[in-house]
Formats: structure tokens, sequence, C-alpha cells
């Protein structure tokens, strides 16, 4: 039951990073837009390699594709989070869903308490479970889909599922109410 749920939550997640790229081109799904660099597409491929990483490489189930920036070494430069010019949209968002089927096979096959062990993690903490590992994933990509809710919204005033359309103007009108006066904090004064 707990696994379902989980499993659940982290679906809702992943459909939140996803749609973040709904109707935007090229240049606005790489675009940084915030000091760290964070990108749209770079998070889609981030979560491609936290999803084989964790929750199969982990856990006694090898993720069945090689991710090019595992293989050359620049995931620990970060190379994850940044789309090259030659992994296209489509690419990543085939990857991330190979990686979304994978997982759900590990929820599927594998007990919360499978022992799982983390290989780049200090080795006084490599031993794990699974359900440690699953909880990890699904709160790092519940994470990464409101870092894709604010890019979004830097890029075209879209903010993200849980916000009705004119959510936005609404937030306007709001911004822009008196400070003072009745029903207001006198901290605002």
């Amino acid at each position: 039951m707990i696994a379902h749920d989980l499993q659940r939550y982290l679906q809702e997640s992943r459909d939140s990073v996803l749609s973040s790229l709904d109707g935007l081109g090229e240049y606005d799904v790489r675009r940084p837009l915030v000091p760290s660099g964070t990108n749209l597409l770079g998070l889609v491929k981030h979560l491609i390699g936290i999803e084989f990483g964790y929750l199969g490489d982990s856990v006694g189930r090898p993720a069945p594709v090689t991710l090019p920036w595992n293989e050359d070494g620049s995931v620990w430069e970060n190379g994850d989070l940044w789309a090259k010019p030659s992994e296209s949209r489509e690419y990543l968002v085939d990857l991330y869903r190979q990686a979304w089927k994978h997982t759900d096979e590990s929820i599927a096959e594998l007990p919360l308490d499978a022992p799982g062990s983390v290989a780049w993690w200090p080795e006084h903490r490599r031993q794990t479970t699974f359900g440690h590992l699953l909880v990890r994933v699904t709160a790092e990509t519940a994470q990464h889909a409101g870092h894709c809710d604010v890019v979004r919204e830097l890029i075209d005033g879209r903010s993200g599922a849980d916000n009705p359309d004119g959510y936005y103007d609404l937030v306007l009108s709001m911004a822009s109410a008196p400070t003072t006066g009745p029903g207001t904090s006198s901290r605002n004064a």
C-alpha cells in the first residue's frame, strides 16, 4: 500500500516536470533563468539519472541503457544538469519515460525492505533499502517539479498545475493591494 502511494506521488511529480515543457521552444526549455543555471530540460536530464541510479542500479536492477553523462564522467561536474546540443528534447523525454518504466518495474518487483547499496555514497552510508531510496527519489522529483514550476513561470507566467487560469492576475492584484488600513498588519506600515 505504501509503495503504491509513493508511486502515485512520484508519477504526479514526473507528469508535472514534463508538463513544464509543454508549448515551449528549444530555446526556452534550455534557457537558465536563475543564477544557479537551473533550466527545464536539464532537470529532466538530471531526473533520468536519479531514477536509473537509485531505483535501478542501486537495488540490483541495472539500467537498460548507458547514460552518456555517466559514461564520460561529466555527471560529477554537473553534466547531468545541462542538455548538450546533440541531446534533443525528444531524446531526453524518451529516456525519462524509459527510467519511469524501469522504476515502476522495480516498485512492482521489490519489497520496500529489499537491500540497496549506493555506490557513490560514502562507504559508511552505502547500505540502505529500496524503500528509503523510493522515498528519496519521490521527494527529489517533487522538489525538482517545483523548480520547474518556478522556471516556467519566469519564462511565460504559467504557474504550476495547482493554479487555475487567472491565478497570475489574482497574485498581481494582491501584490498591488494597500499595505495599511483595516485588516492589515502594522508591520507592513
